[in-house]
């Protein structure tokens, strides 16, 4: 599965493209330090096949190699953030 980065100042997005789908993780960002994970979007065609569960670690990897925390507004990042308890250096809230 490829999972692209879309940045911008002010936040951006994860891509995955599978199958010729597009699911991603649309974040803010409220200062070097601190990331808003707020949406994860998985068409129908792709649900039950780890991607969302992929685009969620690609973000906690990126907050580890960026130094920085993620605060889980959406519900799926945040219910993962909860059973992967070894996220919990880089989530907080």
């Amino acid at each position: 599965m490829d999972i692209t980065d879309e940045e911008n100042p002010s936040g951006g997005r994860y891509v995955a493209e599978v199958e010729g789908h597009q699911a991603e993780m649309t974040y803010s960002r409220t200062s070097p330090k601190l990331v808003i994970i707020d949406h994860t979007g998985v068409p129908d065609a792709l649900r039950g096949k780890g991607v969302g569960q992929a685009l969620a670690l690609h973000a906690v990897e990126a907050a580890r190699k960026g130094g920085w925390k993620i605060f889980p507004l959406c519900p799926f990042f945040k219910a993962q953030s909860q059973r992967h308890q070894e996220w919990g250096d880089v989530v907080s809230g």
